[in-house]
């Protein structure tokens, strides 16, 4: 079935042209903390052009953009930052692609938990403040691209980007052809007037992403945790244990786990219990900084 020109438009502003504007971004990103950045497209560590990370529910998640630690085109790295891009025209479906981002990638930080991935989302066209807050109570990063932003931005190299639900195929069909016309650099220039005319907005979202991946441990905190749990079958009875319990009990008892938490230099923090010595060390041994190999003596002499 062929793709009307309306929704072809939609396509090329929401995928083609989105991705023009961001791959730089998250290139540069990449570039400057020596991360992996993953994007559609061949890869030797996966298969097809698809980025997708599954789930600890084994639930597969196709996404936009992935920042990578140790990884290389032929093995998957540890995430650092999910980002993904969404274009909608009109508000009324606002709403729906947020809780579709919300669904994609939620899942994901819960199975990464450890690594307390940044979560990010670029935005374009027409989306409602609740569901731009939706997002944000969550823990997404927000970049917002309005939809007079992007027709000004299209406008900047003379296109009429402007349509509505009533607008002709043929009018959208010029559209899609004087998009397709365009050189790389022309395309480019479009990209680079959006993020200039919303500059302080994007680097914002540069900064917190930068934050999160340069973030520092500042503090570990380890609870050993020693003794059994108890149940109770009534409210009124835990009450009561507790109110009676001796905590002046001086005997040692087995160590029933281990609780961790790592807090960072941005105020990210991340949790762990282990039931044994071990599990806590392996995890702890995650976060360590890579060991520099020792100097060379006979370089000295």
């Amino acid at each position: 079935m062929a793709t009307s020109p309306s929704h072809r438009w939609g396509q090329i502003i929401g995928q083609e042209f989105l991705e023009v504007a961001i791959e730089p971004l998250m290139r540069g990103i990449a570039t400057t903390h020596g991360l992996y950045l993953d994007q559609k497209g061949t890869r030797a560590a996966r298969t097809g052009k698809k980025i997708s990370w599954v789930d600890l529910y084994g639930n597969t998640h196709d996404l936009d953009f992935v920042l990578e630690r140790n990884g290389s085109d032929a093995k998957i790295g540890f995430p650092v930052a999910f980002i993904e891009t969404a274009w909608r025209r009109y508000t009324k479906h606002s709403r729906n692609k947020a809780q579709e981002i919300q669904g994609a990638i939620m899942p994901l930080v819960t199975t990464h938990q450890h690594h307390a991935p940044f979560i990010g989302v670029i935005l374009a066209g027409d989306f409602t403040d609740g569901a731009l807050n939706q997002l944000r109570s969550l823990g997404f990063r927000v970049l917002y691209f309005s939809y007079t932003a992007i027709v000004a931005a299209f406008a900047s190299v003379g296109i009429d980007a402007q349509f509505e639900e009533d607008t002709p195929d043929a009018v959208c069909a010029m559209k899609v052809q004087a998009w397709e016309k365009l050189d790389k650099a022309t395309r480019n220039k479009i990209a680079e007037h959006l993020l200039q005319e919303q500059s302080d907005q994007v680097t914002e979202f540069i900064r917190l992403l930068s934050e999160s991946i340069t973030r520092q441990v500042n503090r570990v905190i380890v609870l050993p945790l020693h003794g059994g749990s108890v149940a109770w079958d009534t409210v009124d009875s835990a009450i009561n244990f507790i109110e009676s319990y001796n905590e002046t009990d001086i005997i040692v008892k087995p160590v029933a786990r281990y609780e961790i938490q790592i807090r960072y230099n941005n105020g990210d923090s991340i949790k762990g219990e282990f039931v044994n010595k071990e599990g806590a060390v392996s995890f702890l041994r995650t976060y360590q900084p890579p060991l520099r190999p020792a100097p060379d003596a006979s370089a000295t002499k």
